[in-house]
């Protein structure tokens, strides 16, 4: 069994910070790309950032200078930097990982943490 578990989600004020957190565990042999996607009320599920398994990564325009997509190979575990929070960013944070199982590839999703940006 893969899972993806999330933290770092909450309340946060405008121009503020957080850092989210997603460690996959299960019995794997490599995790490819992972990315962080959000869905607002009323939204469509969107990427917010991507992150190859040779660390090159992409962003949404809008959250480019202010996110910042990592990881840590040793831990299995992808990180989103954000800063100078805006309302706007408020949503459901999903975490997404391709890994390599057992003779195929799989791709998994966190269940989500609400970011709230907010006075």
């Amino acid at each position: 069994q893969v899972q993806l578990v999330e933290s770092g989600g909450g309340l946060v004020q405008p121009g503020g910070s957080l850092r989210l957190s997603c460690t996959i565990a299960g019995i794997i042999f490599s995790i490819n790309d992972m990315g962080w996607y959000r869905q607002a009320p009323g939204k469509e599920r969107e990427l917010v950032a991507h992150i190859s398994s040779g660390g090159a990564t992409n962003y949404e325009d809008s959250v480019k200078g202010r996110l910042t997509i990592s990881r840590d190979n040793a831990k299995n575990t992808v990180y989103l930097q954000m800063n100078s929070l805006k309302p706007e960013d408020t949503a459901v944070y999903y975490c997404n990982a391709e890994v390599w199982l057992l003779g195929r590839r799989g791709n998994y999703w966190g269940k989500g943490t609400l970011v709230t940006v907010s006075l």
